[in-house]
Parts: C-alpha cells; sequence; structure tokens
C-alpha cells in the first residue's frame, strides 16, 4: 500500500511537471524520459549507473546476462546511428534491460520476489527520472522568475571574502587540467552517488531485502526540495550575474558588470535584477554541494578507498561550484545545512523519531531559514562587518554539522561487549 500510494504521487508529480514544460513550449520529464527509449539519451553513464543500482537484487549470472544484453543492444543502436548519421550516444540498452526486468517481475514473478524486483526496478528509474525532473524544474524557475537576488547574496558574500572570486582565479591558473578534471567531477556527480549505493545494497541480493536507509532516499529528497527552495530565492550565480568576456555563458549582456573572476564586486545596495528567461535560478542553496556532501557522509562507513573518494569527490565539487562561477560561497554553506537536516530527518524517520531527532531536525531547519533571511535582509550589516558575520556563518554550519555527528553516533548500535568469562566447572570428586 505504501509504494503503491507513493507511486502514485510521484505519477501525478510528473504529470504536473509535464503539463507545466508543456505550457512554455518543452517537453516535460515523461516524453524526456520516454524518447530515451529510442533515441539518444542525454546521459548515457547515469542510465548505466541506474541500471547497476537495479542489478543488487540478481544473482551475478543474471547480472552478467543483463550487461551483456545491454551493450549488445547498444551496438546495435551504435551501427544503426552511424549508418544514418545521427547523434551518438550509447544507453539506450540500459534503460531497455530496465524495463525488461520490469516486464518480467510483473510476468515471470510472484510473491516476495517480484516485489524485490519491482523495488530494483523503480531504484534504478527513479535515478533517471530524477534528473528529467530537475531539468523540468530549472525550466520552470528561469519562467516564472524573471528577477534575481543575486546582489543580495554577493553583497552578503563579502563576509567570506568573496570565495568564488578566489576560486576562479585558482582555477584559470591551474589551466585546462585542472578545469578538466573538476568539470568531469561535476558532471558525473550521478555515477559516484551510485558507486557508494553499490556498497550500501551490496548484500540485497542475499538478505532478499532492501536497508531502511540509503544514499539514494537523501538524493532523491534534495532533489524535490531544493527545487522549491529555488523558486523561493531565485539566484543565478557570479558566471551570469557578474560575466566576463572570457566564458561564454549566453547571459554576458544581462549582467550588472564584467567583474568575474578578477575583480570583487563592489558595495552598493543590492536590489532585484532582471535576468533572461533560459537560465535557471539553481544556486541557492547549492544542489550539487548538498549532494556531494551526502555522498561524503554516506561513504564514511565504506573501505579506506570509498572514504578516500568521497572526500575528494566533495572537496572537487566545491572547488568547481565556486571556481566555474557556478556559486557563491553563502550558497555553499546554505547547501550544507540543508543536506545535514535532510540526512537527519530521513535517518530519523528510518530508525523512528525521538526528541534527539526532532530537536536535530528542527535546529537545522531554523539555521537554514536564518542563512536565507540573512542574505536576504542583512547582506549590507555582513559586507560592512565580515569579520563578525563572517565566522558566524561558518560556525552556525559548524554547529549543524556537530550536532548531526554527535546525534548520529549515539544512534548506533553500541559495540558488543564480551561477556565475562565464566569459570569453567570442575570435576566433582568421587
Amino acid at each position: 500500500m505504501l509504494w503503491t500510494a507513493a507511486g502514485a504521487v510521484a505519477l501525478a508529480f510528473l504529470i504536473a511537471l509535464e503539463i507545466a514544460a508543456r505550457h512554455y513550449g518543452h517537453r516535460g520529464p515523461i516524453t524526456n524520459q520516454a524518447r530515451e527509449v529510442i533515441f539518444a539519451p542525454k546521459s548515457g553513464p547515469l542510465l548505466y549507473a541506474s541500471m547497476a543500482l537495479m542489478t543488487v537484487v540478481l544473482t551475478w549470472r543474471q547480472r552478467f546476462i543483463a550487461i551483456g544484453a545491454a551493450i549488445g543492444i547498444d551496438i546495435a543502436f551504435f551501427l544503426v546511428r552511424w549508418a544514418i548519421d545521427a547523434k551518438m550516444m550509447f544507453g539506450n540498452g540500459a534503460l531497455w534491460v530496465i524495463l525488461g526486468c520490469a516486464v518480467i517481475a510483473v510476468t515471470r514473478r510472484t510473491g516476495q520476489e517480484r516485489v524485490l524486483l519491482l523495488k530494483a526496478v523503480g531504484l534504478g528509474l527513479l535515478l533517471v527520472t530524477g534528473r528529467k525532473t530537475g531539468d523540468a524544474w530549472l525550466l520552470i524557475t528561469s519562467k516564472t522568475r524573471p528577477t534575481v537576488l543575486d546582489l543580495y547574496v554577493a553583497t552578503a558574500d563579502h563576509a567570506l571574502g568573496n570565495p568564488s572570486w578566489v576560486a576562479g582565479r585558482i582555477v584559470e591558473a591551474t589551466g585546462s587540467i585542472g578545469a578538466h578534471v573538476l568539470d568531469w567531477v561535476y558532471i558525473q556527480l550521478a555515477v559516484a552517488a551510485v558507486t557508494v549505493t553499490l556498497y550500501q545494497l551490496r548484500h540485497v541480493a542475499a538478505e532478499r531485502r532492501f536497508p531502511r536507509h540509503h544514499l539514494v532516499r537523501t538524493f532523491l529528497v534534495i532533489g524535490l526540495l531544493g527545487p522549491g527552495i529555488y523558486m523561493i530565492f531565485p539566484v543565478v550565480g557570479p558566471i551570469f550575474a557578474y560575466g566576463t568576456g572570457a566564458f561564454d555563458t549566453g547571459g554576458e549582456h544581462w549582467a550588472v558588470a564584467n567583474l568575474w573572476p578578477h575583480t570583487p564586486p563592489p558595495l552598493g545596495i543590492p536590489h532585484p535584477i532582471p535576468y533572461d528567461e533560459i537560465t535557471p535560478r539553481n544556486c541557492m542553496p547549492s544542489l550539487h554541494t548538498a549532494w556531494a556532501t551526502a555522498i561524503f557522509i554516506h561513504s564514511r562507513k565504506g573501505p579506506r578507498i570509498l572514504r578516500f573518494a568521497g572526500a575528494f569527490w566533495l572537496i572537487a565539487t566545491l572547488g568547481a561550484t565556486l571556481g566555474f562561477g557556478y556559486h557563491y560561497g553563502a550558497d555553499i554553506l546554505a547547501g550544507v545545512v540543508f543536506t545535514v537536516t535532510i540526512e537527519a530527518a530521513l535517518r530519523s524517520q528510518a530508525r523512528g523519531w525521538d526528541r534527539s531527532g526532532i530537536q536535530l531536525v528542527a535546529y537545522g531547519a531554523t539555521v537554514f531559514a536564518a542563512l536565507l533571511v540573512s542574505y536576504r535582509y542583512l547582506p549590507m550589516e555582513m559586507a560592512e562587518h565580515p569579520w563578525v558575520f563572517g565566522p558566524l556563518l561558518v560556525l552556525a554550519m559548524a554547529s549543524v554539522v556537530y550536532g548531526f555527528v554527535r546525534t548520529t553516533k549515539v544512534w548506533e548500535p553500541e559495540a558488543a561487549v564480551p561477556a565475562a568469562r565464566q569459570p569453567e566447572p570442575q570435576p566433582e570428586l568421587v
């Protein structure tokens, strides 16, 4: 019943987004996803990552069959597209395998096996659908929010030392190698998430059940709630609001000045500024930072190489979001608080709500709201007193992180204490 209700709500949400996108003359998430059955997908690695998630319930023999079928189908599509000179991209085979497993679950499985396989298919499709849903949300933000609040965030960012301008110059100094590495990390965030999730779900095939909480749940909730904040606090980012001619963003004539990344923005009374109907208002909070933070948190329970990869992905994502001019420092702080609060709520829901969980979530939500309010209504005060507000902003974020670490450690099951060794019984003397 729960899965049916969740599916019905998700379908209604997708239909609403499809209608909204059609209203603005664009294809919605349902249409874009259906087209990828035949046409070239937008992201082949994402489709294969989604298929990998689906295979966690299969045996190794079934996994090899699924991978072989996906590659074979993609080769066939490749040859056809090469022959007709169409756009080249792989991934159709992975989507066909996912859909084929859904058909097998309905027609060839029964009982718990059917439910388990359908859950796996749903998990794989959710990752892809989440990407399409995000694209539709970004379109809506650009069409429904004609003005942006970049001047407010850029002014408040003086309290943090304008980190986007600093990181932008650093990335520029590293040349093409550093930029290409950061760009690859930035684009392949979903693949990193799948890697961590596969480790978390490695026992599903043997135990025949999913864990109560894993990374995909956090990813989906972040993607669901984040765009709602975009609608409340529309921001396009430094590269667009303060674009420079060296970077072709397509929105230079909308920029307030040609400053990024060499000249920090001057102080002035902030006000909303008009912007185009194309650029997404997707800065506040930084969801790339939010997702990278979630990957970092969930990788802490893995082996050393996974922990190292999680830390690398977080650091590289922070470098990319700031160094490419996509986000301000204020967005980063808000993104971390946003993620930690959501993660705390999901863990509380999985283990059962108690006083500590409620207090942690309420505190995180309060700090997040306070950050947004301060960015909007106190930017000049923050810029004029950076040595006061800068540490306060960082401490506010750190307090939420500290509360999360301390509380979740208490939630973890205590290590089993070995029982005291009992003396061996002595044989009775006859």
